[in-house]
């Protein structure tokens, strides 16, 4: 069994064939996926989508891009927002300087107010971060020192420092379809080095499809793809990938039913 730890079947993309999605990813071995928010206004959407489907569970976050839009979100709000039984982490929230679609002042706000929900909570952030390597950093380790939260820095395309401090502070780290472009070896040779229980992968459809399907919408099914480059380059077989990165996605994602 593979998981899809990371996409976003709310967006248009896929308003006209979510239960070909869901019926492709089961057969594809895709255990659990899990659809992620990117304005807390929005839940209700997503929980409608994970109501539809067993397999099917959500985040609730602000994405730094809509930081400017929800800004001032109390991290009370979040944990309330928490209770309900498909939710099972916050976020994606963090920051984004290549874009810079929300202020970056807006974006810190959101992301402290997240990271002290993942605390309050004790269920993972879904970290996003871009071209922010040192300040993402830094507020990692302002936050792990006034209480230890759990996170993943999902779709990584950062710099070695940033991956290893993640580490170093007990955080996860998830790969998508870029891990399969030509142009990634750094970012393969990056997946060699980190420890096996921190690695994850992912989708974040209908963006990144992997090298097999580039230019195309990418979907839950094809995070096959993403395990297959993993497995090579560390060494090891799709099973052992697959059983690795699964284990570690429960182990995270624990209010996610592994059965």
């Amino acid at each position: 069994m593979l998981v899809d730890s990371h996409c976003h079947l709310d967006f248009p993309d896929f308003a006209d064939d979510l239960d070909g999605i869901v019926a492709r990813a089961e057969s594809a071995g895709i255990g659990r996926i899990v659809t992620i928010s990117t304005r807390v206004k929005r839940l209700d959407d997503l929980l409608d989508i994970a109501a539809r489907f067993p397999n099917v569970y959500c985040s609730v976050g602000t994405h730094p891009h809509h930081a400017d839009e929800e800004d001032g979100i109390p991290a009370e709000q979040l944990i309330e927002l928490t209770k309900h039984p498909k939710v099972v982490a916050l976020g994606e929230a963090g920051l984004d300087y290549f874009y810079q679609h929300g202020s970056r002042a807006a974006q810190e706000r959101g992301f402290r107010a997240h990271i002290a929900a993942a605390r309050a909570t004790g269920l993972p952030l879904v970290i996003h971060t871009r071209d922010a390597d040192e300040d993402c950093g830094r507020i990692l380790e302002d936050e792990m020192a006034k209480g230890s939260f759990r996170a993943v820095l999902h779709c990584y395309t950062g710099g070695r420092e940033l991956a290893m401090k993640a580490i170093s502070l007990g955080l996860s780290i998830s790969f998508t379809g870029i891990l399969t472009f030509k142009k990634s070896q750094a970012l393969r040779d990056l997946a060699v080095e980190l420890p096996a229980d921190r690695i994850m992968v992912e989708t974040d459809a209908p963006y990144l499809a992997p090298g097999k399907f580039r230019g195309k919408r990418n979907e839950p099914s094809y995070v096959v793809e993403v395990a297959k480059v993993l497995a090579q380059a560390r060494g090891v077989s799709l099973d052992d990938i697959s059983r690795q990165t699964t284990e570690n996605f429960f182990r995270l994602f624990s209010k996610t039913p592994s059965a």
